[in-house]
């Protein structure tokens, strides 16, 4: 099973990011599954960049910010 994210995406409005994110595949026409699933893997990545960047303690708006970089990370592997 794959892990990913980072410990200081604990916080505030992160669920929020994360919903958005899935809502944003969804209107991208993936099904639901397909929507979540990669959702959830381009939240996470985001949360692993943003750490690296910010420490902990990350808020919602670092990872949004992480999720352009996050996608390019994961569309070139």
């Amino acid at each position: 099973m794959a892990r990913g994210g980072h410990p200081g995406m604990a916080s505030a409005g992160m669920g929020d990011t994360l919903s958005g994110v899935i809502a944003a595949l969804l209107g991208q026409r993936l099904s639901a599954l397909d929507a979540a699933l990669c959702g959830v893997r381009l939240h996470a990545r985001a949360g692993e960049l943003a750490g690296r960047q910010h420490g902990y303690g990350l808020s919602a708006t670092d990872v949004s910010a992480a999720l352009g970089a996050a996608w390019l990370s994961l569309t070139s592997e």
